[in-house]
């Protein structure tokens, strides 16, 4: 029996959010690709990075306004405490809002965060009124030290930005999920539908898909296809997958099973 429709959705500093699903606005050839994507995802937030805000197709910010989502700035491109509160004081200026994704990069290649410059840069902008949502590692322990620090939410990669590794660790985010209290949304790497469904049944609360879904070869059918298998994950997590065994344990009971004789099977 499914859920009602009003369990599926989830909550974050203090509001309630229709999908599972948070869209990523970088890497689409152009805005009606995107438009068209951002309705097929049904996702209701939209992150948008401000240092590239100008690189952006013209009326991407009134198109996410007009599907009705909540624009997510994020500090992509910071790679100092410094220029990520910096960046997300511009963007609360400019967007109106003190929601920020925070990304402190720590490694130009890896594109890996900072965990020390993440952490700090968490702090301050908390203590400035910001409802931050950071970018992290799957270390459970830092997770839980941005959670001490205020964050309303943890943001762990599952691979490397952009690499569709998809999730190296499952097992790491797992323990993450056990760590804190506050919405885990897996961030970066995600490579295919079928890993968003993985992300929720580990027990994420929510995904963000970017580069999977604007550089597929038809975004606007991963898009679907995303907003389908985070619904699966969810579903799946709630349902209880069966005991992983390490043997074969049949699904059809001895019971009332015929006498064909020996050596024969049933």
């Amino acid at each position: 029996m499914q859920p009602p429709v009003d369990e599926r959705h989830w909550e974050v500093a203090g509001e309630h959010l229709t999908s599972r699903l948070i869209l990523g606005s970088g890497g689409f050839a152009d805005l009606p690709t995107f438009s068209a994507a951002l309705a097929a995802s049904g996702a209701d937030m939209v992150t948008v990075a401000m240092r590239r805000i100008e690189q952006a197709p013209p009326g991407l910010l009134e198109a996410i306004t007009a599907a009705g989502a909540r624009v997510l700035p994020n500090t992509a491109g910071c790679y100092t405490a410094a220029a990520a509160v910096t960046t997300a004081q511009l963007a609360r200026e400019a967007l109106d809002t003190n929601w920020v994704k925070l990304e402190v990069i720590g490694h130009e290649q890896t594109l890996l965060p900072d965990p020390i410059g993440t952490l700090e840069a968490a702090r301050t902008l908390v203590a400035d009124g910001f409802q931050v949502f950071p970018y992290t590692s799957d270390d459970s322990i830092l997770a839980r030290q941005l959670e001490e620090a205020g964050c309303v939410a943890v943001m762990p990669l599952g691979s490397p930005i952009g690499s569709g590794l998809g999730i190296l660790n499952p097992h790491a985010i797992s323990l993450l999920r056990e760590a804190v209290t506050v919405p885990v949304v897996l961030d970066a790497g995600i490579g295919t539908a079928s890993d968003a469904a993985l992300a929720l049944e580990l027990g994420c609360d929510a995904i963000l898909a970017a580069t999977a879904i604007s550089r597929s070869e038809q975004p606007v059918e991963m898009a679907r296809a995303f907003r389908l298998a985070v619904e699966a994950g969810w579903l799946a997590a709630g349902a209880g997958r069966v005991p992983r065994r390490r043997y074969a344990n049949a699904s059809t009971p001895d019971a009332g099973r015929p006498d064909l004789g020996p050596g024969t099977a049933a």
